[in-house]
């Protein structure tokens, strides 16, 4: 059985003095590769450098929502150039946040808009960040989507599920999914089309039932993976190799 974590931080320092370790004990889980996700340039160069150096992980770069603000005025011609690099599957995480609002909505929405241009050029997906701004992050996909896109953590209903694959999109499932009172996340988890489907950590934030509280990292996906396989009805290891297929499709691995 094999897993794909589309989505970790695996530069977090959270992960500084242990790294090696919890990549051995994701392999140990059938985690076979594993994306880690930048947030601003100093993030991609680091994601960048695991990728290359590690055998299971690969990159994805951008500029999140929260530091649209402080985003140098070179940061496209960076994300971009590091974006070339071989190990560097998608750009992200990128999209709005309207919850911390860190950054004001006019350079969020910039921000995003641009490096899905960007995207664009380069032929590359994109990982979608959205908190509390479904309506303008649909608008803006609509607008200027022109690669594959997932929805990262998503954590919306089955409209608002709905309405991103209408639109192409892949919805990530984090282990929010297992948290108790998640209840119309998992209506989605059940409803969402198996060809548009991928599951990832988020690591080290929002570890599963039944870790949740601790150090989340790539390892407990398993556990996402296991409750989303019941919730469909399906077995756990049909389940990977779907999510899996679908990874290697989105990310070209």
């Amino acid at each position: 059985m094999l897993l794909v974590d589309t989505h970790a931080h695996l530069d977090h320092e959270r992960f500084a003095p242990d790294l090696d370790a919890v990549l051995d004990r994701a392999r140990g889980a059938g985690v076979g590769f594993i994306v880690t996700v930048a947030s601003d340039s100093a993030s991609a160069r680091a994601a960048v450098s695991l990728a290359e150096n590690k055998e299971a992980v690969y990159a994805a770069v951008g500029v999140h929502p929260h530091d649209a603000a402080a985003a140098a005025p070179d940061y496209l011609e960076v994300i971009g150039r590091l974006a070339r690099r071989p190990r560097v599957v998608a750009v992200g995480e990128i999209g709005l946040d309207y919850h911390y609002d860190y950054s004001p909505r006019p350079v969020q929405r910039e921000v995003f808009a641009a490096q899905l241009e960007l995207a664009a050029r380069l032929g590359l997906p994109v990982i979608v960040h959205s908190r509390e701004a479904t309506k303008d992050t649909y608008h803006l996909l609509r607008t200027h989507l022109r690669t594959p896109a997932v929805m990262h953590c998503f954590g919306g209903d089955w409209a608002e599920a709905r309405a991103f694959l209408d639109l192409g999109c892949y919805l990530s499932l984090a282990g929010v999914v297992t948290f108790k009172g998640a209840e119309a996340l998992q209506e989605v988890a059940r409803k969402v089309p198996a060809d548009r489907l991928l599951l990832e950590t988020d690591a080290p934030y929002l570890a599963p039932v039944p870790r949740r509280g601790r150090r989340n990292e790539p390892a407990y996906l398993r556990h996402t993976a296991a409750f989303v396989a019941e919730l469909r009805g399906i077995t756990l290891e049909r389940l990977a190799e779907t999510t899996t297929a679908n990874a290697r499709a989105f990310f070209k691995l």
